[in-house]
């Protein structure tokens, strides 16, 4: 592994997992007990997913900007220490315990926020340099035009659809007090509540990796602002979009609707879109983790209007010039490489050339085929190892899904993987097995192993973050407390066992 990259373990755990009486994760005093968690772990990393703000379907992957903050994840807290909220205020932002519930979410979250606006000043000079700085404007007018016409921007009124600067400025001063600068508000809270998090997070040792998705969504500022940079018509409505094509997992394939970049334009302006998110993201985050990182070798283009994924194209996307020119521009970025999914020799080329480390699943690796490349003896050092990613089951959900017989062949190979790579701990129920193969993940060659904390915790899939090509009921699950003390032990045991 490249030399961005130390040995050692860490923990996913997005933000909005985390446990509080808020109804949602937050950058408040549970993020930083997480973190002194991790610290009595001995872990190194800290996983999250998208901190962006999400849109339609609560995806962090599907956000309204890319490179925003989630207002949910504002310390409401914080806000009350600063005179921003009253004790009823703060008092009715409290929600009961269990996972998200978004539609309850938004409808209170907003209001208390938007009374906590009321309350600032935003003459103050820190402030007044953050919006005009102009990093968030676009989001800004974008969420002050949805705030106006609901709906998405292809129903805004020409002149703004379309950006017609007379219009957009006109506009955003009409506009300023009311909607624009609350938005700028929330960007700017959520900015300085991260920062100050991270700071303490990376004070602990513990670096933090943050994911980058490769596609943005369609009703979005990043779209809407930059039109040119997706394949679009004349009524910015996408020609192609995004998917991947029928799999094993699904006969039809799994038809995402995004934008499909205009690869072409971006080249020739020097990528400078994608330059600007890698730049903010840096901002936010210590490693990058690039979410389908295959569609920057060859993407599949699905035309738009396609109810499936079936009649799609696989197209080539921007390859290694868009690294050699990060590379150029930035210097040597962290970034690991999301190589899951249908891999060729191409974007295995594009990763060695790249240097990035791919990733390793250890759930798929139990097929009973000794060359698995899933299988812990097979996994080598530049690749960051995982029992599974937000989008599995958890192990032991997988397991209790096993009849008596499948889990008695998954106990052999299991046992067989453990003895190839030295590794004797006894098991027989399917809560041990799912320890055993959480230890599987530490004692890899894998310089970063990475368990969910679902499976840290050894919770069933009750516990499932999101079930790919479905909309409802994911995203939603929360801890109910901190970690205990108990798996903390375990995992630093093992951190030292494995030379973590």
């Amino acid at each position: 592994m490249n030399g961005l990259f130390q040995r050692g373990a860490g923990i996913l755990c997005h933000i909005s997992s985390l446990p509080n009486e808020y109804g949602i994760g937050s950058l408040g005093k549970e993020a930083y007990a997480f973190a002194d968690y991790l610290k009595s772990a001995h872990v190194k990393y800290w996983q999250i997913l998208p901190l962006a703000q999400t849109g339609y379907g609560d995806s962090p992957y599907s956000s309204v900007c890319c490179n925003s903050g989630n207002p949910y994840f504002i310390d409401v807290e914080a806000l009350h220490a600063e005179g921003l909220l009253d004790d009823e205020e703060l008092e009715s932002c409290k929600m009961p315990a269990g996972p998200v519930d978004y539609g309850a979410l938004y409808e209170k979250r907003y209001q208390i926020l938007r009374i906590a606006y009321a309350r600032f000043n935003i003459n103050d000079g820190e402030f007044t340099a953050f919006v005009e700085s102009g990093e968030f404007d676009e989001y800004a007018v974008f969420m002050s035009l949805k705030s106006r016409y609901n709906g998405s921007f292809d129903a805004f009124p020409d002149p703004y659809k379309y950006t017609e600067n007379l219009a957009i400025t006109e506009f955003k001063q009409s506009v300023y007090k009311s909607d624009y600068c609350f938005w700028q508000f929330l960007q700017f809270v959520f900015k300085k509540q991260w920062l100050r998090l991270r700071e303490y997070v990376n004070s602990l040792g513990i670096k933090i990796i943050g994911d980058l998705p490769l596609y943005v969504a369609y009703d979005s500022s990043d779209v809407w602002a930059h039109p040119e940079y997706f394949k679009l018509d004349e009524d910015l409505h996408p020609t192609e979009v995004a998917g991947v094509p029928p799999d094993y997992f699904s006969a039809t394939g799994q038809l995402w609707g995004n934008p499909i970049y205009n690869w072409e334009l971006m080249e020739s302006d020097n990528y400078e879109w994608w330059i600007n998110r890698i730049r903010r993201s840096l901002e936010l985050y210590d490693i990058i983790r690039i979410d389908h990182f295959r569609g920057f070798d060859r993407y599949y283009s699905i035309p738009a209007g396609e109810e499936t994924a079936e009649c799609g194209e696989w197209m080539h996307g921007a390859g290694l010039k868009l690294f050699l020119q990060i590379k150029n521009r930035i210097g040597d970025v962290p970034i690991i490489a999301e190589d899951l999914g249908i891999v060729d020799a191409g974007v295995e080329k594009l990763r060695q050339r790249t240097g990035f480390p791919g990733m390793k699943i250890m759930l798929f690796a139990f097929d009973g085929e000794a060359d698995n490349p899933y299988l812990p003896a097979n996994v080598t050092e530049n690749y960051v190892a995982y029992t599974g990613t937000h989008d599995n089951a958890t192990v032991l959900g997988l397991l209790k899904r096993m009849t008596d017989a499948q889990f008695r062949v998954f106990k052999t190979r299991l046992r067989e993987a453990m003895k190839a790579v030295g590794l004797i701990i006894p098991f027989c129920t399917r809560e041990q097995a799912a320890t055993a193969l959480c230890m599987c993940v530490l004692a890899s060659k894998a310089n970063v192993a990475i368990l969910p904390v679902q499976d840290l915790l050894g919770l069933d899939d009750g516990a499932r973050m999101n079930v790919p090509s479905t909309a409802q009921g994911n995203w939603r699950f929360r801890l109910t407390a901190q970690p205990s003390r108990k798996s903390a032990a375990i995992m630093r045991k093992a951190v030292k066992e494995f030379n973590r």
